[in-house]
C-alpha cells in the first residue's frame, strides 16, 4: 500500500468519470422497477455471456448494474434497512427541486428522512442540490509545492486538470452570490 507522500509523487489516472454503480439485489425485477419509475433510468443490454441473473440501467451519463443473489441476507445486507445516516454507504443523485422530490417521494408511500432513502434492498440514496457549493480542491498546486519541499522531495509538478480546475472555480467563485 502506498503512504500519501509515495502516492503524491505518481500523476493521476486518466479518468473521465465515474461509469457506474453496482449493487447486489434480492429481485432484479423489483430493483428494476424501482430505479426506473423513481428515476427514470432505462433498462440497457448487457453482455450476453454472463451467466447469472442481472440487469444494467442508464441514465443522466451514468449507469446501475444489478446483480441477483437471491441469498444477500445470509451476507451483511439488511432484511430491514437501517435508519437513515448520512455517515454510512449511499448513492447520491443531484436533483433540481429537492422538495418536489421529496413530496413525489412521499406520494409514492416512500418513507423520507431529509432527503436520505432506501432502495428495494436497503441501499441508502440521497438526492441533492448541491449545484450552488463551490468545488475546492483541498490540494492546490502551491500547497502540494509546500509539502514537497517539507518532504524534501521533488517539486511538484502543477497538472492540465489541476490548472483547469483551479482556473474554473476562480471564474465560479467570481460568480458566487452571499
Amino acid at each position: 500500500m502506498l503512504d500519501s507522500v509515495e502516492a503524491n509523487n505518481f500523476e493521476a489516472l486518466p479518468l473521465l468519470s465515474l461509469n457506474h454503480v453496482s449493487l447486489l439485489c434480492r429481485s432484479v425485477w423489483d430493483s428494476v422497477r424501482f430505479y426506473e419509475d423513481v428515476f427514470g433510468f432505462v433498462s440497457i443490454k448487457r453482455p450476453s455471456s454472463f451467466k447469472f441473473n442481472g440487469a444494467w440501467l442508464y441514465n443522466y451519463g451514468i449507469g446501475i448494474h444489478l446483480i441477483e443473489n437471491p441469498s444477500i441476507d445470509d451476507f451483511d445486507t439488511i432484511v430491514e434497512p437501517r435508519p437513515i445516516n448520512p455517515k454510512d454507504n449511499h448513492i447520491s443523485f443531484q436533483c433540481t427541486d429537492v422538495g418536489l422530490v421529496m413530496r413525489r417521494l412521499q406520494d409514492m408511500g416512500m418513507k423520507v428522512d431529509q432527503v436520505f432513502f432506501h432502495d428495494p434492498d436497503g441501499y441508502m440514496v440521497e438526492l441533492c442540490n448541491c449545484e450552488n457549493i463551490p468545488i475546492i480542491p483541498l490540494s492546490s498546486c502551491s500547497f502540494k509545492q509546500r509539502l514537497s519541499s517539507f518532504y524534501k522531495s521533488a517539486p511538484a509538478k502543477c497538472g492540465f486538470m489541476e490548472n483547469a480546475m483551479m482556473e474554473s472555480l476562480s471564474m465560479e467563485m467570481l460568480n458566487i452570490s452571499f
